[in-house]
This record gives C-alpha cells, sequence and structure tokens, in this order.
C-alpha cells in the first residue's frame, strides 16, 4: 500500500477534526437498520481515530434525494451506529453551516458525530467548489473509508482529498490491498468468473479481463449470448441475440490476449422460471425450443473447478445461474464452496464483489471463508473494467 496515504501516515491527532467519509447507505425498513454489515465494515476507523483523540466527525450519504428528505435521514444510522461501535455517536441535523461549526468545535477529543445526509446540498453530486469549501470549514484531515462511493467525484468523496490533507481508512485500505493482489499486481494463473443476466452491462468489464486473466468463465445469462453467437440454439433463454457480433469480438480478443473462455458445456433447463420447477441437465447444443437454461450443469461445474485448481488467484463478480431459486442454485454454491475450500488452504486468493455475488457468497454459506469480499457495487464493477476511480486516485502519493 506503499501507493497510497493511511491512517499509518497520521501524525498526533489529539484534538483535530478528521472528516471521515463513510458508506452508511444501509437497507432500512420502518425507521430501523436492518443489516449493519457496512457500519462493521467502517467502525475499526471510526474507533482508531476516536482512540487516538481526534474529533470524528462522519459524512455520508443515503438513498437519492433531490433536497432535504425527512425519509432520508441520517438521525436513525447515527443510533445503528453508537450499537455498532459500543460509544455514543452524536447526530447533528446538517453537515455545513454555522450550527454544524458549533456543534464540532464543543466536542471533546475522541467524541464522534455523525452529520445530515450530505445529498440533500445539490452542490454534492455535482463536486461544486463552493459547497466542498464549506465542508472543509469543517475538518483539519480528510479521511475516505468509502471505496463503494468511490467511483464518484462529488465533494466528500473526491472534493474534500484536494482541499485537506487526506488518508484511506482501514476499509479502504484492505479493499485497495485486495484488489491489487486481484487484478493490479496477481499471482499468476488468474481465473475471473463473471455472471450476470446480460453483457449490454458488463461490456467493458470483459473486454479488459481478457487481457488481464488467463481464463475467463461467463456465467448467467450473458453465457448464453455467447452460446448462442456460436451457434447453439438456447430455446426460450435470456439472450442478447443482438449482441451476438460483439460476443464474438470479445472471443476473437481473448484469443489474441491468450485468455481462456469458459462457456458452459451443459446446462440446467426448465420451461417454467419458478422454485422446483420440472427441470432436467442437457448438452447446450441440446436446449429444447420451448425450455430456458437456467444453471450451469454438473460437467461445467467440474470445468470449473478444474480452473480453479489450477489458479493462484480468483476474481468474481456475478452468478452462474438464478441462484436466487432453488434448485437453480447449484453450481454457483458447488464452485464457491470449491473456492472457498481452497481459499481456506492457503491455495488461492479469492476476491469478489457485487450485490449479487456477495448475496449468492452468503447463500452459499462461504463468503467469510475468501480472501476479501466487496460490498461495494458500482465502484467493484470500475474497477474490474480497469477505470480510474475519482476518490481512490486523490489519495495516491503524487
Amino acid at each position: 500500500m506503499a501507493h497510497f496515504r493511511t491512517l499509518d501516515d497520521l501524525g498526533d491527532i489529539k484534538g483535530k477534526r478528521v472528516l471521515v467519509r463513510v458508506d452508511l447507505n444501509v437497507p432500512m425498513s420502518d425507521g430501523k437498520v436492518t443489516d449493519k454489515t457496512r457500519i462493521e465494515r467502517v467502525a475499526p476507523t471510526i474507533l482508531e481515530l476516536s482512540d487516538k483523540g481526534a474529533k470524528v466527525v462522519l459524512l455520508a450519504h443515503f438513498g437519492r434525494p433531490k433536497g432535504p428528505d425527512p425519509e432520508l435521514s441520517l438521525e436513525p444510522v447515527a443510533r445503528a451506529t453508537s450499537d455498532v461501535i459500543g460509544r455514543k455517536v452524536t447526530f447533528i441535523p446538517e453537515c455545513v453551516g454555522k450550527m454544524v461549526e458549533g456543534a464540532i468545535f464543543a466536542m471533546m477529543p475522541g467524541d464522534i458525530a455523525l452529520l445530515e445526509n450530505t445529498r440533500f446540498h445539490a452542490g454534492e453530486e455535482k463536486n461544486d467548489r463552493a459547497f466542498t469549501e464549506k465542508l472543509a470549514a469543517n475538518g483539519d484531515i480528510f479521511v475516505n473509508d468509502a471505496f463503494s462511493a468511490a467511483h464518484r467525484a462529488h465533494c466528500s468523496t473526491e472534493g474534500l482529498a484536494s482541499l485537506l490533507p487526506a488518508y484511506a481508512g482501514r476499509t479502504m485500505e484492505a479493499e485497495l490491498e485486495a484488489l491489487e493482489k486481484g487484478l493490479g499486481d496477481p499471482e499468476r494463473p488468474v481465473v475471473a468468473i463473471v455472471g450476470g443476466a446480460k453483457i449490454s452491462t458488463k461490456l467493458d468489464l470483459l473486454m479488459n479481463l481478457v487481457k488481464k486473466v488467463d481464463a475467463l468463465v461467463i456465467g448467467g445469462g450473458m453465457a448464453n449470448t455467447f452460446l448462442a453467437a456460436r451457434g447453439e440454439d438456447v430455446g426460450k433463454s435470456l439472450c442478447e441475440h443482438d449482441l451476438a457480433q460483439t460476443a464474438r469480438q470479445i472471443m476473437i480478443e481473448a484469443a489474441t490476449a491468450g485468455c481462456a473462455i469458459i462457456l458452459p458445456s451443459d446446462a440446467v433447463v426448465a420451461k417454467e422460471f419458478k422454485s422446483g420447477a420440472a427441470n432436467e441437465v442437457v448438452p447446450v447444443g441440446n436446449v429444447p425450443a420451448d425450455a430456458m437454461i437456467l444453471d450451469a450443469g454438473p460437467k461445467t461445474v467440474e470445468t470449473i473447478n478444474d480452473w480453479i485448481d489450477r489458479a493462484n488467484t480468483l476474481v468474481w463478480n456475478g452468478p452462474l445461474g438464478a441462484f436466487e431459486i432453488a434448485p437453480f442454485d447449484k453450481a454457483t454454491v458447488a464452485v464457491a464452496k470449491h473456492a472457498a475450500k481452497r481459499t481456506k488452504a492457503d491455495e488461492l486468493l479469492s476476491v469478489a464483489g457485487g450485490g449479487d455475488t456477495v448475496a449468492a457468497l452468503n447463500h452459499a454459506s462461504v463468503a467469510d471463508d475468501f480472501t476479501y469480499v466487496s460490498t461495494a457495487g458500482g465502484a467493484f464493477l470500475e474497477w474490474m473494467e480497469g477505470k480510474e476511480l475519482p476518490g481512490v486516485e486523490v489519495l495516491k502519493h503524487k
């Protein structure tokens, strides 16, 4: 992590006002946080800064408000954060202005406060310099611990780092280290698994990966488009037939780069997309005209696991089938368990991310066994696409 300034680079911060950008965009129901995973992820940074005597001032967004909206206030999140870290978190019902200035001035070293939703101000998402300056007036130091928002060039993710000394928090540091080991400077061979419904949402990702990995496993609905591009009849399966030429181009790029493309050789098909639907396993060349592919078959799983056995590094984004509905979760679960087993045996470095991927690994009960599982969605995807993330670039040593 020599390229990034981290909390290890901080000097004496007792009494200093430290603005900490965190991701508290958590699921809510009836005014209560229903999943505290993201709060738990940033707890180490908050506690470390508090223990060092800083005035810890948390910045976060919540939802997509169009101006102030009581339904999208961070006040209940402040209570949930207090519960997670075991310390009082004072809620300040604004994020800029005299009231905020006075509240922070009154804080004692080690105190923790959460400011109101930064997106209540239009300037936030526009990365407006004037709004950034108002935010910066509340702090002496900026710490970004929200990798999941790092692909946005907003005031609280990128702008503040241009006005205040900026550092990566512990969660951001762990994420960047894992991602560097995953694709930046990985131990080869590298295998990537990419699943999901449509090629159209992951074109940049696929084009980037074929140049960086040794084998690319394509699963989910997008595999059907590749199969169709290869001349296979995929029946009523989800398929972007208009992107057949694009799929062929990706396969040509992969061949040129020396990247093996792994597509299903057999599939689980059904005539209905519902739990417990009657199904059968068929070779991909024998999909019935009135059926749809809903999961990879056992031979495909065997092939993928063979590639994982040869790999030193695995990067995963997207399930292999309709894992939310049994019995079409079998391939995803089997491969996830195999990767987890090799990871636990110190034979594989495994990095996974994306909402569906995290849900699939949790469904397989192996999320804790992977080397690193990113809770970031868009930021993780853009990193896999090879794009620079504004909130990360500003943390680099210049």
